[in-house]
């Protein structure tokens, strides 16, 4: 059995050399990594070992001996332990510059692509406060409901009223719900047991139009004062449009159950992207960041070189937000989505818009894309902005045989992105600049943009 360099419970002093990609400060001990949280780069840090791998070991800070010249003072350290915020300590310049190197990292170790440019990180200019939509769990402590979220790798609910990335009018409403579903006497839920009512409230929020919808999810069907609640809430927030309960009755970690109704006003709300308007629905994919994706779109656009003769096909669609975006400047837009909520709500979108060069479908893409080439459906360039899992093999090779001039590629997983761009290289299809953008300051993520084409 060989010996590891360090002991779980002991105490020593470290220095951080590097950040890893979830934002956790790296210190080594004989070239054995021991990750921190909430720690930074050039610092030296009392530290006591929690736990000890084969490979690597955890950490916890017990003092700073020496600052980084990156860190910035957080107001609330409960945003770095729930993960809300896990970034908020290091200033926002080198944040954008961490996104930039952890792109940097993937090509050369996972795609093995080091040629590829990487540009430098677009950022925001307030970045904080961002937030269109929240997910809130709500918890019973100490006889009183508590709204706040979990501390890291635990079920434990840490009360918070103040969530920094957040629109502030959703951290406000949030405390006014809260405080109407306790004078209702309104039971929370109990994750133990799987017992009680309340699950969550998520609030969605147009950045533009400041519509709100308000969601309570629930354990059971049968609310028993739910209109009275409701009238209550809007009373409350004349900007609520819609009040919706989601019932969820599995004991599981996936937010919302798949029924759903109205409790009051609508189902849905609007918001304007880029000069369109757009309906969304409780379960809607729209980017949670509006500013910031219209400059990802943006920069998709001017990579996409669009011409007025071009047709567009715009794969993992959603409620249309790209390709209804660019369908103006276009000759057509075929889109195509699994969730058929989500194509219902892209085709009243169109017709919202007076769009009438735009088509989507429900299916996968792998099904629909030879259907449309038997067509005769011919792409100059395809549109993809895939979940974090990133682009199947087999959608990748379906959608080269259509031999676009170019795809457009958003990524929100830089790892997945280097997966996926080697499997574009096998098809002949490359890429000489990366751009990425930062829709999520203060947190780990990334998202890029390029373009591919044929050499």
């Amino acid at each position: 059995m060989e010996e590891m360099p360090v002991k779980k419970n002991q105490e020593l002093e470290v220095t951080v050399v590097d950040l890893s990609h979830l934002g956790m400060g790296v210190a080594k001990v004989d070239a054995y990594p021991i990750f921190v949280e909430n720690a930074l780069p050039q610092e030296k840090i009392l530290v006591r070992i929690v736990k000890v791998g084969k490979k690597f070991g955890f950490g916890k800070m017990l003092s700073i001996i020496q600052k980084s010249p990156y860190r910035q003072e957080v107001e609330n350290e409960d945003l770095l332990r729930t993960g809300i915020a896990p970034l908020s300590h290091l200033k926002y310049e080198q944040q954008l510059a961490f996104k930039q190197a952890q792109v940097k990292n993937v090509l050369k170790k996972t795609a093995r692509m080091p040629e590829i440019q990487v540009e430098k990180t677009i950022g925001m200019r307030q970045p904080f406060g961002y937030r269109n939509k929240a997910q809130i769990p709500i918890r019973k402590i100490d006889g009183i409901l508590q709204t706040g979220f979990y501390r890291k790798n635990s079920h434990e609910l840490v009360p918070i009223d103040h969530f920094f990335i957040q629109d502030p009018a959703i951290d406000a409403a949030i405390i006014v719900i809260r405080e109407i579903l306790q004078q209702f006497e309104v039971k929370a839920y109990n994750e133990k047991n799987n017992s009680g009512f309340l699950r969550h409230i998520v609030i969605r929020r147009g950045y533009q139009t400041h519509e709100m919808m308000v969601v309570l999810v629930t354990r059971k069907e049968h609310f028993v004062q739910g209109e009275k609640i409701a009238q209550a809430i809007q009373e409350k927030l004349p900007e609520v449009v819609s009040i919706m309960q989601n019932v969820n009755p599995k004991q599981t970690n996936v937010i919302m159950g798949t029924q759903e109704k109205v409790l009051l006003g609508r189902n849905d709300i609007y918001d304007r992207l880029l000069g369109k308007t757009f309906r969304i629905s409780a379960k809607s994919f729209y980017q949670v960041n509006t500013p910031q994706a219209e400059v990802l779109y943006q920069k998709a656009f001017e990579l996409a070189d669009l011409k007025k003769s071009d047709v567009v096909i715009d794969a993992y669609s959603g409620i249309g937000t790209i390709g209804l975006s660019l369908a103006n400047q276009v000759k057509h837009v075929y889109g195509m989505e699994t969730i058929t909520q989500a194509v219902i709500d892209a085709q009243e979108n169109a017709k919202l818009n007076n769009i009438d060069n735009a088509d989507y479908v429900t299916g996968k893409a792998e099904d629909v894309m030879p259907k449309w080439q038997k067509e005769g459906i011919q792409p100059e360039v395809i549109f993809v902005d895939p979940p974090r899992k990133g682009l199947d093999q087999s959608f990748i090779e379906t959608a080269c045989q259509m031999k676009p001039e170019k795809f457009i590629y958003i990524s929100c997983n830089p790892a997945t992105m280097a997966r996926d761009l080697k499997v574009f290289a096998e098809q002949e299809y490359f890429t000489d600049s990366i751009q990425p953008v930062d829709l999520f300051p203060q947190t780990h993520h990334v998202e890029t943009v390029m373009m591919l084409k044929q050499k």
